[in-house]
């Protein structure tokens, strides 16, 4: 198994700018599995009537694909993030702890990193987003069902925070021998109703 480790500074940018939003209702987009242009151009116009995060532009020649269905912001704090019409993620390759090409006998290092890693994660986003609404592990009987039925099948820890129009969820996916977990790390999304 290889890990790495580095300063939190880009999760530091991207929870507060996740924070800022209040209210996600209006970001909200259909529930559907259409995708391309139309789709995507929905998609960039809605998030910038409501945020000051700005589309990645398309380069000279270059079109929306049409099986398209998210498009990539840079926030005035510097952050990437990556909106689907129901989901936001930050893209931050560079910021916190993950463990990689893990192997069969690896699973307990990557369950004791993730044991370490996860109380700064967890500072961190309740220092942007005050304290959460729930937040378990999978040490606690019931774990995979506490949230909601299935919330938290697979993961070995989260925390959920809850907002207008979505949920903000912090976790972390539990490693398995079979099939083999490959890569684990703590995560975070934003889920929009």
């Amino acid at each position: 198994m290889k890990t790495q480790d580095r300063p939190l500074d880009q999760d530091d940018l991207a929870m507060a700018d996740l924070g800022e939003i209040q209210d996600w209702t209006s970001l909200a987009g259909p529930d559907g599995d259409d995708s391309g242009p139309e789709v995507v151009r929905a998609l960039v116009h809605r998030v910038m009537a409501e945020t000051p995060w700005q589309p990645w532009p398309l380069r000279q020649g270059e079109v929306i694909a049409d099986e398209m269905v998210s498009w990539g912001f840079t926030t005035p704090r510097g952050s990437t993030l990556i909106v689907f019409d129901g989901l936001v993620f930050a893209d931050c390759p560079d910021s916190g702890w993950s463990a990689y090409d893990i192997g069969p006998d690896d699973i307990a290092a990557a369950e004791a990193g993730l044991d370490a890693q996860w109380p700064d994660h967890f500072a961190l986003a309740t220092r942007h987003w005050g304290e959460p609404d729930y937040v378990g592990d999978d040490s606690e009987p019931g774990f995979a069902d506490d949230w909601a039925p299935g919330a938290a099948a697979g993961h070995r820890h989260l925390a959920v925070w809850l907002r207008p129009g979505a949920e903000l969820h912090l976790y972390s996916i539990k490693p398995t021998k079979d099939p083999l977990t490959n890569a684990v790390g703590v995560n975070y999304a934003v889920y929009i109703d």
